[in-house]
Order: C-alpha cells, then structure tokens, then sequence
C-alpha cells in the first residue's frame, strides 16, 4: 500500500498555491475565533478545567493534517464527546482534580489507540453498527441533556446529576438559590446568541457589509459575547456579587506528557474509550463525507480513522481530552472556504498565540456565557422531527431510535447508545428471521414474474415459484423449512419446487443443511426442489459442497427459463396472452 494512502498530506501538499494559502488562512481565522469560546466551553462540560479545552485544540490538529484525508474538516473538542467523557469519568475522581485531568487524558490515549488499531486492521465497517436513527436519537437526547445540564450555570445554582431524572429534580430544588446577576448575564448571552446566528447577517447586510463578510463577522458573535460579559463583570466587580467566572487560566503551551498509566483505570475505562472512539469516527466521517461530495473529492476511511486515532494521541500527550470532527466547526470552515488541512494547522498556531497571549484576561468570564454558548450550539442538532419521520417509515427503527433517545436522558450516555445498538441488532435479527418469500406467477405477455397477491398472473397447476428477498442464513433457515411445508401441504397437485433467489446473498451453513432436509422431505412427498436467478458468489459457494451434485434438480438462469423447461405449455400460453 502506498504512502500516500497513509499520509493523504502528500498529495495535497504538491498542489499547494498561493490560492489555497489565502483560502485556508480565512478559514483559519474565523475557526479559531469559534473555537476559542467553544473549546473553553466544551472542557467545562466534560468537567475539566478550561484551559484543556484549549490544550486540545493545538497539537490535535496539527496531528490530524498529516493524517487525515478530509480537507475540510475541522478537529477538536465537540459536545457529544465532551458529554461521553464526562460521563466515563464520574465515577473515577472529583471533576476538576489532577485525578480527573490524567483519567480524561488517558481516556483520549485509550481512544487514539483504538481509533489507530481499527485503522491498521481496516475496520471502519464496525461503524456501521451505529444505525442512522440510534446516532440520531443519540445526538437529540445528548443535545437536550447537555442543554438541561448547563441550566445551573445559567441559574447560578448547585445541581448535580448526569440524566434527566437527576437534573431535573436538582434544579427545581435550588430555584430559590437563583443568582440573578448570573440569570441576567446567562438569559442576555442566550438571546444575543442566538440572534447573532439569524438576525446579526441580515443586519449587517442592510449596513452595507458584503454578504461573505457579514457572514464572517456572524460567525465572531461567541467572541463578542465573551468581550461584553468580560467587560461587565469587571466594570460592575459581579465577582463579588456571586456571579461564577473560569478563574486564572494558565499561561503557555503545554508540555509534552504521558497520562498516568494505571492498568485497573485502563480496564475501567476501556468501554467507553471504545464507545467514544466509534461515535467520534461516525460524526467525523459523516461530516467529512457530506462536505467532501461538495466539492467532488474523496474521504479515505481508514485515513480518517488513523488521523482521528492521531489526534486523539495528541490531545493526550498535551493534556486534553478525546477529540473529533465537529459539525459546526466543519461546516463553517468550509463556508470560510478552506482548501486543505493546513488550515487547521494555521488553526492550531491561532489557539497556541491565544493560550500564550490571551488566557490571563479570560479570568473574568462568566461560566453562564460558556454555558450560553453550549446550549445553542447543541440545540441546534436536536432534531426530534426524524423520530416521527422514521416511526412512520419503519417502526422497528423507530422503536430503536426511541429507546436510545429514552435511554441516554433517563439511564446514562453510555447506557443509552448501547441499548440503541443492541435494539437495533436484535431487531435486524427478528426481521431477518422472517424474511419475506412471496409465490411468484408469470404475467401475461412476457417473461416476468410477480407476486400473486399483487399481480393478475398465471401460475402452473404443477411448478411452484417461490422467490425468496432475503440470505438465507441461521435465523431464518428454520422459517424457510416450515414455510415450504406449508405451502407444499396447501397444494398437493405440485410436482416442482422452484426456489427464486434474486434476493438471496448469502447461504450459509445453517441454510445449506436446511436446503438438504427440504430436499428430503420434497422426495418424499414426490416433489422435485429447482433453483433460478442464483447469483455467482452463492453459486461459487454452493459448489464448494455436494449439495448441487445431490439435490436431484436444476439450477436454472431465470425463472422463465425454469417455467420453460418444466411446465413448456403453460409457459407458451401465457407468453402469448396480453397483460
């Protein structure tokens, strides 16, 4: 495998101009004024001290340039995984303590490596694992828990909890303990927030501002919010008055270190490492992918699998916390017009000029601004519209996308995404234990056959068509048994068999032995078993048995082809009849 497979950075870097610098530059510019607020913001809500937030938002980028394939995508901290990690990490020490701080570093190590391995053995497909609805369900029910969970920051009040039967009881408890200077800041920063992401574009427009600029300058709102609050809470001394501030931040870049490699924490932490790195790599790969068909380029999934497990590396060794793709940081440095990962990188030297420049005048900033800034940003993934669209497509999906939405805000993150999968799985199981067969009948005036139940078709008194639309695998060879029984009982004038697998993918073992006892009770009862439309691969893997050699019939190329040579007249008849 070639070099360029493993280090995409290569093939960008040759095409490298003048052009892509400025792009990239831009993007830059505007990324790293959202991701300052939003990585102090995300660090707090993964119950660790500001700074780290901004820790994890340098060397990981710079990590992901070199490995990652998507030229768009944006790394760093994100909600989601800032929850996950929080909630990997309640039981393990006190939030805020260096205990905590190694256990989150260890836990994005754990993930990097993980992330890494999948990578070399290629196994980005256990991803797909993650059905569409239960990441769905996951990402509402995260959007409204984190939401919830930051009231008390908007509140000014004590209220512990990680699910919604915790939360809900411990703000409505401290409603008296309300600070109201906090309220006031926490409700303005709210409301500017989120005009800043509706009405700040169209108003700058109206002043004169070209479209792409006032886009940009939207996208600074966070920082303005920041600079106010700041301002406010030095002018009106609101420290004193009870209003909560992030406190002195450290100065510098951080040094290289490894986390405390403790084996019980690691076995401890282990579940959820893997659990974070396979919901980061499906939100990653889901942006990377949309963004990418944009601008008609490729994203390589094992590249971003090494470059995300990377990343993750990196955050570790400079004392952050699990890292991924994020949507809006994404999208907006796409919108800004970034051309290649380099663009991070200028990223990653605008967080490192902040953390050595910046940090000491953030001691004043309101936590309720931070939690301001988390609210709206994940209120807009909340999406409980797609619950209703999927019940009304398919009610087992829609079953397993309400379990996970039920589970994540009354059980726990990680309870709730794996109730989601295992739902999801044994629901594939139940329905593929019943696949769909339908007796199939020849329609007037060609060569095609359909269902008899849907069609106006004509059958032979003495061929039974039977397409199966499924693989016949150890779920349903039992099903496929008993349903030939049925039919075979029904219409004792039968004298042919023929078994139609146009949908069938897959026979395995189970299936095969399965096929050989219908076989034999066929015999018995004077029927011959065919097969038709069998696709290469199940035929190559049907000759890899005796079971051709034995069963007694023929494997025909299309069901015509069986109706033709098995009942000829019927079959001429019905060819010459109009539909």
């Amino acid at each position: 495998m070639s070099l360029r497979h493993w280090l995409p950075c290569l093939e960008w870097g040759r095409q490298y101009d003048r052009h892509a610098a400025a792009q990239d530059g831009l993007a830059a510019l505007i990324v790293t004024m959202m991701l300052i607020p939003q990585s102090l913001a995300y660090a707090m809500l993964a119950g660790l001290p500001p700074v780290t937030g901004l820790y994890a938002s340098i060397l990981p980028l710079l990590a992901y340039a070199l490995f990652g394939s998507s030229r768009t995508l944006a790394v760093g901290p994100v909600a989601v995984v800032s929850l996950m990690t929080a909630a990997a990490l309640q039981s393990v020490a006190p939030a805020g303590s260096p205990e905590y701080v190694g256990a989150a570093m260890l836990l994005a190590l754990l993930s990097g490596l993980i992330l890494a391995a999948m990578a070399m053995l290629r196994l980005g497909f256990v991803a797909n694992f993650l059905s569409h609805p239960v990441i769905s369900g996951f990402i509402s029910a995260s959007g409204i828990l984190i939401a919830f969970s930051q009231l008390k920051h908007i509140l000014g009040i004590p209220a512990a909890g990680e699910t919604m039967l915790q939360l809900v009881p411990a703000v409505l408890g401290h409603l008296q303990a309300v600070n109201w200077p906090t309220l006031i800041i926490g409700v303005s920063s709210l409301a500017f927030l989120w005009w800043t992401r509706s009405g700040l574009k169209p108003l700058l427009t109206r002043l004169g501002l070209g479209a792409t600029l006032a886009g940009n300058l939207t996208k600074a709102g966070p920082v303005l919010a920041i600079i106010l609050s700041i301002l406010a809470v030095k002018g009106l001394h609101l420290e004193q008055a009870g209003v909560r501030v992030v406190g002195a931040i450290p100065q510098g870049l951080p040094g290289l270190m490894l986390p405390t490699m403790d084996l019980q924490l690691t076995l401890q932490l282990l579940p959820a490492a893997l659990l974070i790195s396979l919901v980061g790599f499906v939100e990653s790969i889901s942006v990377g992918q949309t963004l990418a068909a944009k601008r008609r380029q490729r994203i390589q999934p094992d590249s971003e699998l090494l470059g995300l497990g990377t990343a993750n590396i990196a955050a570790a060794l400079s004392g952050g916390f699990p890292v991924t793709g994020g949507f809006s940081r994404s999208v907006v440095n796409y919108d800004a017009g970034a051309q290649t990962p380099l663009a991070g990188v200028l990223t990653a030297a605008g967080i490192a000029i902040s953390v050595l420049l910046l940090t000491p005048l953030l001691h004043d900033l309101p936590q309720a601004v931070l939690a301001a800034t988390i609210i709206v940003a994940v209120l807009s993934l909340v999406d409980l519209g797609a619950l209703k669209h999927t019940w009304r497509y398919s009610r087992q999906d829609g079953i397993a996308q309400l379990a996970t939405i039920a589970g994540v805000l009354l059980i726990g993150v990680e309870t709730g995404v794996m109730l989601g999968v295992g739902l999801s799985l044994l629901l594939f199981l139940w329905r593929t234990s019943r696949p769909h067969m339908a007796v199939v009948g020849q329609l007037p005036g060609s060569e095609h056959f359909r269902n008899i139940d849907r069609f106006d078709v004509v059958e032979s008194p003495e061929v039974l068509s039977l397409r199966v639309d499924e693989s016949l695998y150890f779920p349903n060879a039992r099903f496929l048994e008993e349903r030939i029984s049925e039919l075979i009982a029904n219409r004792p004038q039968i004298r042919h068999l023929v078994l139609m697998c146009p949908g069938v993918n897959l026979i395995d073992a189970s299936a095969l032995e399965s096929l050989e006892s219908i076989v034999e009770r066929l015999h018995t009862a004077g029927v011959q078993l065919h097969l038709s439309e069998v696709k290469g691969p199940v035929m190559d893997q049907l000759k890899r048995s005796d079971f051709l050699q034995h069963f007694g019939g023929k494997v025909f190329v299309s069901q015509f082809e069986a109706l033709r040579n098995l009942a000829p007249e019927v079959t001429r008849r019905t060819l010459q009849r109009q539909a």
